[in-house]
């Protein structure tokens, strides 16, 4: 959102910070912003040690396209997962969007309702989640 210059900068006065979800454990992510990206990628036990980071004065967004997961077939999605364990704990929102959130190019929302209508309706749980 703020360039690569900038980022580069913010990088090198240790502001900012990208790092792998390998690179979490054993870390607590105190006066932070933090931010999981395509996370329908991340296993339940990646998902459970990211979420456990949390630290004081932090909060964290999690996002992802549980309709994309890149997983094994017999690995559960940590997103999927965590929606489901975390859907009652108050301090937690899940945001639940569909074809019309769609910013991409225009022919986006139109290629979802093709894909929607060959399987006969509205494609089961195509949403992207985010979890706060």
């Amino acid at each position: 959102m703020s360039g690569l210059e900038d980022a580069s900068k913010l990088m090198e006065r240790g502001i900012l910070e990208i790092a792998p979800l390998a690179y979490m454990r054993g870390r607590t992510l105190s006066n932070a912003f933090v931010i999981l990206d395509e996370a329908q990628n991340a296993t339940k036990e990646q998902m459970m040690m990211f979420l456990t980071r949390l630290g004081e004065n932090s909060k964290m967004v999690v996002t992802g396209d549980i309709t994309q997961i890149d997983l094994p077939r017999n690995k559960m999605s940590g997103l999927k997962d965590a929606v489901s364990v975390l859907k009652n704990i108050s301090g937690i929102g899940i945001f639940r969007f569909d074809k019309s959130d769609v910013v991409r190019h225009r022919l986006v929302s139109k290629i979802i309702e093709a894909y929607q209508a060959a399987e006969g309706g509205p494609i089961k749980n195509h949403d992207t989640q985010r979890t706060v």
